[in-house]
């Protein structure tokens, strides 16, 4: 009876070490600020979609790197168990006023530093784009 009761205790504990050491679930890290993303990467990698977006939409990488620093993460349109990485949706206000979204796919490792922009997206506004 004994037994049974410490190993039930064990295994509760246990599980509840391994929740706390996956963070919110999934494979996702958190950076020592409680990110889930590293906001402060030496090198943006830009997709050929991400490139039209910006351009259709009349985004700069400065407004991106705006977005990465001071941005919320919106969860919601998150994907962190996404693979073959993880992606995360900030959301914010330029300089300049606009409403963004970006999307960013953290690589494994973090290589090297770097994030890959996904897309770009000005909120409450539809531009003419012909991304493919």
């Amino acid at each position: 009876m004994k037994f049974s009761i410490i190993s039930r205790l064990i295994a509760g504990w246990s599980i509840v070490v391994l929740f706390a050491m996956c963070g919110q679930g999934g494979s996702s890290t958190q950076t020592v600020d409680g990110s889930p993303i590293d906001r402060h990467v030496s090198r943006l990698i830009l997709t050929r979609h991400a490139r039209c977006r910006m351009d259709c939409r009349h985004i700069t990488e400065k407004e991106i790197r705006e977005i990465l620093e001071e941005g919320e993460v919106n969860y919601r349109k998150s994907e962190p168990d996404s693979h073959p990485d993880p992606k995360y949706a900030l959301e914010g206000y330029t300089k300049e006023g606009q409403h963004l979204r970006i999307v960013f796919a953290v690589p494994k490792g973090r290589a090297g530093g770097s994030l890959v922009v996904v897309t770009a997206i000005e909120l409450g506004v539809e531009w003419q784009c012909d991304c493919k």
